[in-house]
């Protein structure tokens, strides 16, 4: 799938947030890699990655550069078999992340 159709996924699947969480997204960017600068361990693909500091550990008086959140095209694609597998998959990643960004933990995250 070419990167643009990529992007436009997250665009369309941050569009589709409640408008009480978009609203709550302040200085984070969406960024499409190919692959991911090393896996995590054997037998593993890493999907997406959230780079930052989460919001529930921020103050008021905290002034940093943007929060990133890393989706992995290749490891995704080669995850999913079909273009709406892709799509679907490219939402659950970009959601994975967001919550982290929103300062949910692994554990917390799989029990949704």
């Amino acid at each position: 799938m070419e990167r643009k159709r990529v992007e436009k996924l997250v665009e369309q699947s941050l569009d589709l947030l409640p408008d009480v969480l978009r609203s709550r997204l302040t200085n984070v960017a969406s960024i499409i890699e190919g692959a991911p600068p090393e896996e995590p361990d054997r037998g593993s693909r890493r999907l997406g990655l959230f780079h930052g500091v989460p919001r529930t550990e921020k103050s008021v008086f905290y002034a940093a550069p943007p929060d990133h959140i890393y989706l992995y095209q290749k490891n995704i694609e080669a995850v999913c078999r079909s273009d709406e597998e892709i799509r679907r998959q490219v939402r659950a990643t970009l959601l994975h992340e967001l919550g982290h960004y929103f300062g949910l933990s692994e554990s917390e995250l799989r029990d949704l």
